[in-house]
């Protein structure tokens, strides 16, 4: 054995000859995307839990392979810079800063604005960064989060907001450093945050000289919905997140847009949190390719949502139902109505094959979804690997398992 396998194998103690780890925490961690899945074989599987789960096209692997691999922590990766200037110019802004996650953009996008620890920092109570980012503003920035209750459209009541927001005259209470707004909002079922929301928002935060970050992982999605440009948008906001490995289809990375002063500052904290790239030209091509047509591909994947929407509302059978109102971008909250039927035991039914539905169906099909945060709730993502047949074959599924369900 040479010395290397010797390192790797010693180091790989832990692991199964499945290249999975025995510890019961990372097990845990595992299990995180949802139920156990057995993919049947010979199955078709049309997989609807997530956006993140879009496969590069074969342009963008092109693009990969033939992208420069200059430094960037040096700044010298023209690719990069290509990709952050045009970013920066589609939503209005100064600068733009590619980083490896949206939820590092955000962290970064927080500590640029808040710059002094304690600072208080408003969000939504159902915000991404509130429930599912680590508490990182806290744990690493010393911030102090103050939540309003998210209204079912991703909204919040602003008079709230502003009785929110801190006195700079009182040494009791911490300062109000910053308003975060979710864009398209998850957790509410990917609803688009309305531009006269935005407005009132960005006209009651200016009286408090407090700046408006945007978590807009999907927010061209939101624009797509709202039929106006991003940088439309950032009018009312001073710096935004955006994820390209979402709905837009690139491999990874995301991008903070803001002033040239915030991009300086959020330089150094990407370096400091561990995010420079030494060679990331191949992820810039990626994402370049990718946000190039993102508005019409986007588009269909709202319409899908909506087909699929629509098919299952009608056919809800008292089991489950669909508040069409709702779906704006390219997710479906599904709500399951039989009391003694849980969200988890139908997205288990709908990822099994019985003899029954291969015959009906004509097809060996398994859906994957998973249950929302929100309490008796599936969500239901669509992505531009999915095609409408796709669709139409998923809503073919849950209408057998909703008949098997159905009292």
């Amino acid at each position: 054995m040479n010395p290397i396998s010797r390192v790797v194998c010693s180091h790989g103690q832990h692991f199964s000859r499945t290249g999975r780890s025995s510890s019961p925490l990372l097990s845990a961690v595992r299990g995180y995307g949802g139920a156990q899945f057995q993919m049947e074989k010979g199955a078709r599987v049309i997989d609807m839990r997530s956006d993140v789960l879009t496969k590069p096209s074969a342009a963008v692997k092109d693009a990969m392979s033939q992208a420069t691999a200059d430094d960037d922590i040096f700044r010298e990766d023209r690719t990069v810079l290509e990709l952050e200037s045009i970013m920066a110019k589609m939503f209005g802004k100064e600068a733009a800063l590619f980083v490896p996650s949206g939820t590092m953009g955000n962290l970064i996008g927080v500590l640029a604005h808040c710059q002094t620890r304690g600072l208080e920092v408003i969000l939504g109570d159902r915000s991404h960064m509130f429930m599912w980012e680590q508490g990182g503003i806290s744990q690493i920035g010393g911030l102090h989060p103050r939540t309003i209750p998210n209204r079912p459209d991703g909204t919040f009541d602003l008079d709230v907001l502003e009785d929110d927001i801190r006195p700079k005259d009182d040494p009791h209470q911490p300062w109000t450093g910053l308003i975060v707004v979710e864009n398209t909002h998850s957790y509410c079922g990917g609803r688009a945050i309305p531009m006269d929301f935005m407005a009132e928002l960005r006209k009651r935060a200016k009286k408090y000289d407090v700046p408006i970050h945007i978590d807009g992982a999907r927010i061209l999605n939101a624009a797509v919905a709202l039929n106006v440009a991003p940088r439309d948008i950032m009018e009312y906001a001073d710096s935004v997140s955006f994820c390209f490995s979402k709905g837009v289809g690139a491999p990874i990375g995301s991008v903070l847009i803001g002033s040239h002063n915030l991009i300086a500052r959020a330089l150094r904290l990407r370096k400091v949190l561990g995010g420079g790239w030494r060679k990331p030209g191949g992820l810039a091509a990626a994402a370049l390719v990718a946000i190039q047509d993102a508005a019409d591909r986007l588009q269909k994947d709202h319409e899908h949502a909506k087909l699929f929407a629509k098919e299952i509302s009608s056919h809800g059978l008292g089991v489950v139902s669909v508040d069409l109102d709702s779906v704006q971008t390219n997710m479906v909250l599904v709500k399951v109505l039989k009391k003694d039927l849980s969200a988890k035991a139908f997205c288990q039914r709908l990822s099994q094959v019985t003899k029954g539905e291969q015959a009906k169906l004509n097809a060996t099909v398994q859906v994957r979804v998973n249950p929302a945060r929100v309490p008796k709730h599936i969500r239901v993502c669509t992505m531009l690997n999915l095609t409408t047949a796709d669709i139409k074959m998923a809503v073919e599924k849950w209408k057998y398992v909703l008949e098997e369900f159905a009292d």
